[in-house]
């Protein structure tokens, strides 16, 4: 930083209000301009102003009568007075250097009792403590819960391996998830907070996978009929096989190709019931997807079925195969990806955690052998926040075994 000048009149003014102003203090002054107090100070003593209140040093002249045993016996004191004061300003040096390099660390009152309790064999407790401004007490408590500390941060490093393994199976992971994973089963002293896990996985840098760019699939048709939105943003059903979400997503395979995938997502449990991959997004993409859903439920009659004003959802065909199944049709409005959130964050979640940040396969084939491995993971094994973190599959059985026992 350039070094700051000042005119002589703004140094005379500065003087001459020091010096007008009885009750005024050098800081206080320095404060109001400011200046360095120092600095002020400076000017106040070239102008041959007494600064108020500033100690004289001691007179080294002999009192009056004062014999020479006497004078011997003053100036000893005062050389010991003199070898105290330099002593202390030493160890204080001393210990600021040493201090240095902990004051660079994240936490600098934590930084500051380790300091103390590094150098407590070295120098005095009390000396410590004041030089680097804490209290004895607040350190001898920190220092007293230091084997509570340690057994955390092993705690800690224990659950950090167990979360990292849990990731490894996973990398798109993020806290909730991997708790949900990790007290699976577990006994009541085993389980941990998902706060605690989030704290973790911070400290570690474990981290889920974040989504990358989008591209259009929803390409609405101009001369479709009208649908009505009879879901209205409810994506939650009372029951399997009644209400029905789907969307087309893109599947980058390189060199600018895409595959594109359809899907037929049940409200109740979040599970793909029905998809279809293909390279192209004809009608014949969304018809597919629907009748794998037919076939997996063996019947889809009274079940509703959302989507976008997607061309191939308003084709007549596939108004024509809806009417073959019993499906009733629901759209949202044209052009808000809202009245399909549960469809787009399907495609959403596929993509964070199938591409990893990537932009892509290298070919279709592999894109076609993921997805697919992805999907069946999701249905099965995948926990699912809105399941209470069970998989689709085990929420939809949980479901049926609950209605079973009613029932009996």
């Amino acid at each position: 930083m350039a070094r700051k000048t000042y005119s002589a009149e703004f140094r005379r003014d500065a003087v001459e209000l020091y010096r007008s102003t009885p009750t005024a203090t050098v800081a206080g002054i320095a404060a109001d301009l400011g200046i360095m107090d120092t600095t002020l100070s400076g000017w106040i003593k070239a102008a041959g102003v007494a600064i108020r209140g500033q100690s004289r040093p001691a007179s080294t002249a002999p009192p009056p009568g004062e014999t020479p045993e006497q004078e011997l016996v003053r100036l000893r004191s005062r050389v010991r007075e003199l070898e105290d004061s330099e002593r202390k300003l030493s160890t204080e040096r001393e210990i600021l250097r040493a201090a240095a390099k902990y004051f660079g660390r994240g936490d600098e009152l934590v930084s500051r009792f380790q300091f103390v309790a590094d150098h407590q064999s070295t120098f005095e407790v009390k000396r410590l403590c004041q030089v680097v401004q804490v209290a004895r007490s607040s350190f001898y408590k920190w220092l007293s819960a230091a084997p509570a500390r340690a057994a955390r941060q092993t705690a800690d490093a224990a659950l950090a391996a167990r979360i990292a393994a849990v990731h490894a199976t996973d990398s798109a992971c993020g806290a909730p998830r991997i708790t949900a994973e990790l007290n699976d089963g577990a006994g009541e002293q085993e389980r941990v907070n998902h706060k605690r896990v989030a704290r973790v996985m911070r400290a570690h840098h474990i981290a889920g996978i974040r989504l990358r760019r989008r591209v259009r699939t929803t390409v609405p048709d101009p001369d479709g009929q009208l649908v009505p939105d009879l879901l209205e943003r409810d994506f939650t059903a009372h029951a399997p096989n009644t209400k029905y979400v789907g969307d087309i997503t893109y599947l980058p395979c390189g060199a600018g190709q895409f595959l594109y995938l359809a899907t037929v997502i049940d409200c109740y449990s979040r599970r793909l019931v029905g998809w279809s991959i293909a390279d192209h997004m004809r009608t014949d993409l969304v018809a597919d997807a629907l009748r794998a859903a037919a076939r997996e439920r063996g019947s889809l009659a009274g079940a509703i079925f959302h989507s976008d004003h997607g061309g191939q959802y308003v084709a007549k065909d596939y108004t024509a195969l809806c009417e073959r199944l019993g499906v009733t049709r629901s759209m949202g409005a044209v052009g808000t990806s809202a009245d399909n959130a549960m469809a787009e964050s399907f495609n959403a979640s596929l993509k964070r955690e199938t591409l990893a940040g990537s932009h892509g396969w290298p070919d279709a084939t592999t894109a076609r052998r993921v997805v697919f491995a992805w999907i069946t993971r999701y249905n099965t094994r995948r926990r699912h926040s809105y399941c209470d973190y069970l998989s689709p599959i085990t929420y939809e059985n949980t479901h049926y075994a609950a209605t079973l026992a009613t029932a009996a």
